[in-house]
């Protein structure tokens, strides 16, 4: 059997965990969505998502990897899944390859901006994405980067740069949230940040703010199942799960705290969508003290972010041709990354430098979404995620029954299934919560997407 290697301590797995969590989901879509969906309002719910769906989902979909020592695939096959189920794990890796794909061209923007911010170039958003000679080999760098790590032994590369870039992170976002609060105006930015106006939400805020719970926290995706599968089991998943919702929480609500204070400061509109950040951002640090310094300090923290995500994404498939194909590490790194080049070209060319790309568009219950990149994040990023979720909550609450899980979570807390309070076990609530209260959760804000509730 391939050789599959393992986390070599608690806190290495939280920080490879939650690094891929913190990503520019968390930097740069939670904000723009935030902005586009009412602010303080969106945030509640967000919050309600996490803490209800997310959390639960976490414990099971690390549970189910470290119970099989497996990859999403495997994980089903090793527990009694039939063909229908095993559908659920081939999409989770179908959700990381192709979300990295498009996500690495993203990321690739951040590398450019890291230097387009140190030496002022005069160049708009629209110029630089619509421009192929920058995006395409920004892109092939930026997996350039994903490939020096991944194709290291789990130890020594994965958790070894999770270790040292997710502290950094930490720092970085800090300081750019000293500045973005300090500035003249900041106070109304907060405000609608953290506010809500509860007449701004609709149907279509809880599809959104669900499957951003979802694409920050990493669920559906297979990869906490594949982490799952490198922890020890002398480790405690219900701490170390708690750990990784609470700081990728924590990095999506300073996200905001960096964006909406500096928005408003220099009088900007919050709803500009997915270039919020690239777009608005340049603007405001050019007008601070020190703005070419600060903002090559926010776009290399996106830039970190980024890559701590896609390095877990790829892990996802490569896993898979590890386990099950028997291939070795840097193999199944290599053809993972290149393959996802290929796909990915549409996407970097699907802002501007293909016409056919960039008007394409794709219409989904009254939603039109135009461009190829903005129609992948849709499938991949929003709705097939959300599936995903679903599938894995029932296979696990229905199917193999959540008994098998709660061996598996007592290892290193046995709390969860000893210490009561008003007589019920934390293994009793998050049983309810995994059968009923997620599944039917997704179900309904499905439903809703579909108007039919």
């Amino acid at each position: 059997m391939a050789n599959r290697g393992q986390f070599g301590s608690k806190f290495g797995f939280i920080m490879a965990a939650a690094g891929s969590a913190v990503g520019l989901g968390n930097i740069w879509r939670f904000p723009y969505l935030t902005g586009e969906n009412g602010g303080g309002a969106f945030v509640f719910i967000y919050l309600c998502c996490v803490l209800l769906i997310g959390i639960p989902l976490l414990f099971n979909e690390i549970a189910l990897g470290r119970l099989t020592g497996k990859n999403p695939i495997g994980a089903f096959k090793d527990t009694g899944s039939n063909n229908f189920w095993i559908i659920g794990a081939i999409l989770s890796l179908c959700v990381s390859f192709f979300v990295t794909s498009y996500y690495g061209v993203i990321a690739g923007w951040t590398l450019g901006y890291i230097y387009t911010s140190l030496v002022g170039t005069e160049m708009s958003f629209a110029e630089f994405q619509a421009n192929p000679g920058l995006v395409i080999p920004l892109f092939l760098g930026f997996i350039g980067l994903n490939l020096l790590i991944v194709t290291k032994d789990i130890s020594k590369g994965i958790e070894r740069a999770s270790k040292i870039l997710m502290p950094i992170l930490f720092v970085l976002v800090l300081i750019v949230i000293l500045r973005s609060v300090t500035l003249d105006g900041a106070m109304a930015g907060i405000e609608y940040y953290l506010v809500p106006d509860f007449s701004k939400i609709n149907g279509a805020t809880f599809l959104k703010a669900l499957s951003q719970c979802f694409f920050s926290m990493s669920i559906g995706w297979g990869i906490m199942i594949t982490y799952g599968s490198y922890l020890s089991k002398n480790e405690s998943i219900v701490k170390s799960a708690l750990w990784i919702g609470v700081l990728d929480t924590t990095v999506a609500l300073m996200g905001g705290l960096m964006v909406f204070p500096a928005v408003f400061a220099f009088g900007l509109e919050p709803n500009q969508g997915p270039t919020l950040v690239f777009q608005i951002l340049p603007q405001i640090f050019s007008e601070m003290p020190g703005g070419n310094i600060i903002g090559a300090f926010f776009f290399l923290l996106l830039c970190i972010a980024a890559l701590t995500s896609t390095i877990s994404m790829i892990e996802v498939p490569a896993s898979w041709l590890i386990d099950e194909k028997k291939w070795n590490r840097k193999k199944a790194a290599w053809i993972v990354s290149l393959t996802a080049i290929v796909v990915g070209i549409p996407s970097a060319l699907s802002k501007g430098a293909s016409g056919y790309l960039s008007n394409m568009s794709f219409q989904f219950s009254g939603l039109t979404i135009t461009s190829f990149m903005d129609i992948m994040d849709f499938v991949w990023g929003s709705f097939f995620i959300v599936i995903v979720s679903l599938f894995i909550s029932v296979y696990v609450g229905w199917v193999i029954k959540p008994a098998r899980i709660i061996q598996e979570l007592n290892l290193g807390s046995p709390f969860f299934s000893e210490y009561k309070i008003a007589g019920i076990t934390p293994a009793q609530i998050w049983t309810v919560f995994l059968k009923y209260v997620c599944p039917l959760v997704i179900i309904i804000v499905i439903l809703n997407q579909f108007n039919i509730v």
